[in-house]
């Protein structure tokens, strides 16, 4: 990977915004070819274009111009201009936390997906209600996993190392894919392919396991970590829009389905808790996993409100 210059990023960002105002100009369509021709000079024309474009998404306007236009003519003409220097402009002020100069913060909400190129290629899948930032230098690829479940694809580069940094774990990587989830204190780390080395945090850092394909480490600061192999169908579930239960008790599966719907199901008689759940199941859908469940397990379903509520 080549490491460039602020000042050469720099031009690079200022000639996408510029291609970004010229695609939804007044004569877009002559822009298409020209624009192609740019994006195959070289990767970081790529890699800046597509950071343009997601800032380009969020700004006050931008959507306006693939509506039927309510605004003058002659207005109309300079708003990509107008919004194309407001990408310049934030991405020098650091006034929103997706720019362009530097790696971006990535959030979702609640039953939210979001994916992700970095700047070397290396991709990460957000799941929902998640956070994350993300630096980058000459020594080390940093990422901090604040909250919530993300998928990373690292792209190989010896000479620095992807770290990731969740609650006190500190998970090193070289090519790898892996997940890692944070609920609070309580850290879990799934190698999919490859090999990490998970690291407790503090004044006497401690080696707490190398994770061989298909093994998962959960960690917590008052706990003994644990290794395990789980079902992986079942961790990157999530990717695909699903939650896969294989005998899972009642209220961890409820927990999972809670994590992604504005509905929540709720089990209030403790006799339920370790009913035996097994199945596939939709991530946005937690009205259908109330009534699988009611099916299997003969019990009633309330609705009030947001609320859908299990009872025998």
């Amino acid at each position: 990977m080549v490491i460039r210059s602020k000042e050469e990023r720099t031009r690079v960002n200022a000639e996408a915004s510029a291609w970004l105002a010229r695609l939804h100009g007044p004569r877009g369509g002559e822009a298409e070819g020209p624009l192609q021709d740019w994006l195959k000079g070289d990767p970081a024309h790529q890699e800046a274009f597509e950071r343009a474009t997601e800032l380009w998404e969020l700004l006050p306007g931008a959507a306006e111009l693939d509506e039927e236009p309510r605004i003058p003519t002659t207005s109309r003409r300079f708003l990509p201009l107008a919004l194309a220097a407001s990408v310049a402009v934030l991405a020098g002020a650091g006034a929103m936390t997706l720019y362009l100069d530097q790696a971006p913060t990535f959030d979702t909400g609640t039953g939210e997906q979001r994916t992700a190129t970095l700047d070397d290629g290396s991709r990460i899948a957000l799941n929902t209600d998640s956070h994350l930032t993300v630096k980058f230098d000459r020594d080390e690829r940093q990422v901090s996993l604040d909250r919530g479940e993300a998928m990373f694809d690292v792209a190989h580069d010896a000479g620095r190392p992807f770290v990731v940094r969740a609650g006190e774990e500190r998970i090193k990587a070289l090519g790898t894919s892996f997940v890692v989830r944070r609920d609070g204190d309580r850290v879990r780390v799934t190698l999919l392919t490859g090999k990490v080395e998970v690291t407790r945090l503090g004044e006497r850092p401690r080696l707490l396991a190398v994770l061989a394909p298909g093994e998962r480490l959960s960690a917590s600061p008052q706990a003994v970590p644990v290794l395990d192999r789980p079902v992986l169908d079942a961790v990157t579930a999530w990717r695909r829009g699903e939650l896969l239960f294989r005998n899972t008790p009642l209220s961890e599966a409820v927990a999972e389905v809670n994590r992604y719907g504005k509905e929540r199901v709720v089990v209030n008689d403790a006799r339920l808790a370790g009913l035996p759940i097994s199945g596939v199941f939709a991530t946005d859908d937690p009205a259908e996993f109330a009534a699988a469940v009611a099916q299997l397990h003969d019990l009633r379903v309330q609705r009030e409100g947001d609320t859908v509520l299990l009872t025998p």
